[in-house]
């Protein structure tokens, strides 16, 4: 279990949508969280004159799933996001990190590869850096002073809003196939049947092994065990399930990644037969008994 802890978010101007400076007790550092319309306001700052890592994140699209984020590190931040400021349009929020005992360019640039690694693991958001670098060599007690420094970050980012760094389940049921073809009959929902186009089917759901970008009901979040694909036209009908390994959230938009415990199997199909038209238009709910026994959609919705 995680230690508990307290954080202190201290706003300068009285304006919460202005520069907040976050700290901890027993903590030589400081978080400065920004909005990009506030920087050349805010950007004289002593603190942005400091050696420290910062993150940048916005949306590229208006239809992106993920917020993209850029990692960067400086020996005084003010100029680097300057040049952001410039020539960077995606971002609409900076958080900067430095500390009142002095960060060097070591550090600085372990925390920068930490940052990018654990980015790239949780696959929460894309990056606006592009490859993640090598990580750099530090002393033993540098490196561990380092990741302390770093747990801290982790601790706080959440906090303010910025979840992509790190991915844990919000539920986990860890089913087999097995489960699913042996287990008594349950009467209450235990299914999602998602939509899925045919490139989505092939690259995702049978390639990765799970489906992404799925808004999921709170109530059924603790209670879902299997997905099953409802693929639209021309085939207009269910034809694979999966058991459920855990769900995971997708982004900061309120939807869900679903991982499976095993390779999607074939079944049915399951046609569309004389449900309504748009019957399948987003996330449905069932048991996986009336998947099992279906002749048609009806059978199961």
């Amino acid at each position: 279990m995680a230690d508990p802890f307290t954080i202190r978010i201290f706003v300068p101007d009285g304006d919460p949508e202005s520069v907040m400076l976050i700290d901890r007790m027993n903590w030589t550092g400081i978080g400065l969280v920004f909005p990009r319309s506030k920087w050349t306001e805010i950007r004289q700052r002593s603190e942005f004159t400091q050696t420290g890592v910062y993150v940048l994140k916005g949306y590229k699209n208006e239809n992106d799933d993920l917020p993209t984020i850029y990692v960067g590190q400086a020996d005084g931040v003010r100029n680097r996001i300057d040049a952001h400021y410039k020539n960077k349009d995606f971002w609409d929020r900076g958080i900067v990190f430095v500390s009142a005992s002095g960060l060097n360019r070591a550090h600085i640039t372990w925390l920068e590869y930490a940052l990018l690694d654990h980015a790239e693991q949780a696959n929460r958001c894309y990056l606006d850096n592009g490859n993640v670098p090598q990580e750099p060599m530090l002393t033993e007690s540098e490196k561990a002073d380092t990741k302390g420094f770093l747990k801290e970050i982790l601790r706080i980012l959440p906090l303010v809003g910025l979840q992509v760094f790190e991915s844990k389940p919000v539920a986990a049921p860890k089913v087999t196939t097995k489960d699913a073809l042996s287990k008594s009959p349950s009467h209450e929902p235990d299914t999602v049947i998602v939509p899925a186009l045919k490139d989505g089917f092939k690259k995702v759901f049978l390639g990765e092994d799970s489906w992404h970008a799925i808004r999921i009901s709170g109530a059924m979040l603790g209670k879902i065990k299997y997905i099953v694909a409802y693929r639209s036209r021309p085939i207009s009908a269910i034809t694979h399930y999966a058991p459920v390994d855990r769900i995971e959230s997708y982004g900061e938009s309120g939807k869900y990644r679903i991982i499976f415990s095993e390779e999607a199997r074939e079944i049915g199909p399951i046609p569309l037969g004389d449900a309504p038209r748009g019957a399948m238009q987003g996330p449905r709910y069932t048991t996986f008994e009336k998947i099992k026994t279906a002749k048609k959609l009806s059978d199961v919705l």
